[in-house]
């Protein structure tokens, strides 16, 4: 009876399934993204995150558990001087996966799965969230002063903005289309140019 094993299998032996994951994990690290089937993804998931947590500790001891993990210097080195510095302050979910349409030849559930801090159209949303420290207060006097003190301030910006002299600017010349002209024509700017 197979109760309590949850680890997919992949339809491959052990020895395969772990350097394919090995690979995996190396080309997740260099490109930082990469487009597999979604269970691959899920599968590598549960790879990656605990070597992720594993670098940032930057140890001669790690290094080498890593790389028996991994099996590769450039990729070993690279998890270490710039993915562990920009994943320092996140406590887990290093990566994203992304489902996409199924593939073409065998309809397999296809997904993309991505370090999360190296996506820039998700992390510049983290990021403004991230410097707004959101904390629950009563209303205080301070935070309404200074929204008091803003308003006077932007009318008067506004009211320079309507005293600055306007700038009179070039004026725009547009650019007509080159007409293309036919033979006719040709002839007849031919003959004015002789006649001049």
């Amino acid at each position: 009876m197979r109760h309590g094993k949850k680890i997919n299998h992949l339809g491959r032996t052990d020895s395969h399934r772990k350097a394919m994951l090995a690979n995996m994990a190396s080309s997740l690290i260099l490109h930082k993204r990469i487009t597999t089937t979604l269970a691959k993804a899920k599968a590598l998931r549960t790879y990656v995150e605990p070597l992720i947590t594993k670098s940032k500790n930057d140890t001669t001891h790690s290094r080498r558990t890593l790389f028996s993990y991994l099996k590769d210097k450039e990729t070993v080195t690279i998890l270490f001087r710039e993915v562990a510095e920009k994943v320092a302050n996140r406590p887990g979910g290093y990566t994203r996966i992304l489902k996409l349409a199924n593939r073409l030849g065998d309809n397999a559930e296809m997904a993309i799965i991505e370090l999360v801090d190296y996506n820039t159209t998700f992390s510049q949303n983290d990021a403004s969230k991230a410097g707004k420290k959101a904390t629950r207060r009563r209303g205080s006097g301070a935070s309404k002063s200074k929204v008091a003190s803003a308003a006077p301030v932007a009318e008067a910006k506004a009211e320079e903005a309507l005293e600055a002299p306007v700038e009179e600017s070039a004026p725009v010349v547009e650019e007509t289309p080159a007409i293309e002209e036919t033979p006719a024509a040709e002839e007849n700017s031919a003959e004015e140019k002789t006649e001049n």
